[in-house]
């Protein structure tokens, strides 16, 4: 259902995204992995047509981003990782205007506008102005906003920020369902824990481009290590600190 051939985008003189290319298939959760500056929000801006790829190619369930950008549009629902909300708008509001982009309407949304909100508790919250929001209820609204027109892909990045452990679990629960009945998920984050237990496939970008990719196996023997947790392997595959490092630059303290 995403498709990326040969992704790229620069800033100047700087390579932020350099010739990724990956296929994400239906019924799966993907994780997007890598340290900071490693190309991870490039990417997904790009997917979701925020921002223009200077070459390649992004196709969503089939439509070209570049080429028929309301159709790909269409399909995806997206959590950027600073979302933007409209304060003076209620949560309901924000909702119904998201559905109204898709052109949809209607007692039938009022009914999924209520599911959504009551789903992270938010119900009681639904004519309340989103400047009394706390930022994890935020957090909830946006995730809401993203899956109120029925998306066959998500794209989110950073999911966890703000939620509390109650919320990041049913988020978890969540997206599990969603990719069980067919949709496509692809979540970029830092949480090494959280893309070890949900996810069924994996990426691993750095500097750009993808160093590492494929099941938890599959990383595994790139990293060249048994049985090793997901941590480990993500520092392995991008030359995360070691023990001496540290250790030199603590040696001269005090």
């Amino acid at each position: 259902m995403i498709e990326l051939e040969a992704l790229t985008k620069s800033y100047g003189e700087f390579l932020a995204v350099d010739r990724v290319s990956l296929t994400i298939g239906a019924g799966r959760i993907f994780g997007l992995l890598g340290p900071n500056g490693a190309g991870k929000t490039t990417t997904l801006r790009m997917i979701a047509g925020i921002l223009e790829p200077d070459g390649g190619r992004v196709r969503i369930g089939g439509h070209d981003m570049a080429g028929e950008p309301m159709a790909a549009r269409a399909i995806l629902g997206f959590v950027p990782d600073r979302p933007f909300v409209y304060e003076k708008l209620t949560g309901a509001e924000l909702l119904r205007f998201t559905a109204g982009l898709h052109g949809i309407s209607g007692p039938a949304l009022e009914r999924r506008i209520d599911e959504l909100l009551e789903l992270w508790d938010l119900l009681a919250w639904r004519d309340q102005l989103v400047e009394s929001y706390s930022h994890g209820m935020r957090q909830k609204l946006i995730l809401s906003s993203a899956l109120v027109h029925g998306p066959q892909v998500l794209v989110i990045d950073e999911p966890m920020v703000g939620l509390d452990p109650r919320s990041a679990r049913l988020l978890k629960s969540l997206l599990r369902a969603y990719a069980d009945k067919g949709g496509t998920v692809l979540v970029s984050t830092h949480t090494l824990e959280l893309a070890e237990v949900l996810c069924d496939e994996l990426a691993v970008i750095d500097r750009g481009r993808v160093a590492a990719s494929g099941s938890l196996a599959d990383l595994r023997r790139t990293a060249e290590t048994k049985d090793a947790g997901l941590e480990e392997i993500f520092l392995k595959i991008t030359r995360g600190a070691t023990g001496n490092e540290i250790t030199a630059v603590l040696g001269d303290l005090g």
